[in-house]
């Protein structure tokens, strides 16, 4: 996703990290649910919040990801709860995204690979001796 994507509940700090909160019903309360390296890993948060919190009006077309809501969220579970599941599933949205490489990462590997297999790397204790 680019820098400019746009989903329900996000925000991109300045420093570029994306941050997602949502309003507790009933109250003026807001529920912090965590800072993310991907805006994708901050909607999903924002999403399980949304689910769990309103499920009066929780249709499925107002979530980001609707798709992807993980099987152990229910309504009606209580703000730390929520809180806790959003941010656990917005982490391992995060992990993928941070362990997927990009074709950036993989040339670069290549490029690696190809330098070791035509270097002669044999080291010997002598190499190391004046």
């Amino acid at each position: 996703m680019s820098s400019g994507a746009k989903y329900r509940g996000i925000r991109r700090r300045k420093w570029g990290k994306w941050v997602s909160e949502i309003r507790v019903p009933g109250s003026s309360e807001r529920l912090w649910l965590g800072t993310y390296t991907s805006p994708e890993a901050a909607a999903i948060a924002h999403d399980i919040a949304y689910y769990c919190l309103r499920p009066e009006s929780s249709s499925l077309h107002k979530l980001n990801f609707p798709s992807m809501l993980p099987p152990n969220v229910q309504p009606g579970m209580s703000p730390t709860s929520v809180q806790k599941v959003a941010s656990d599933a917005a982490m391992a949205i995060d992990a993928q995204f941070l362990t997927t490489p990009t074709p950036a990462d993989q040339q670069h590997r290549q490029t690696v690979d190809n330098y070791r297999q035509n270097q002669d790397l044999n080291i010997s204790v002598e190499d190391y001796q004046y």
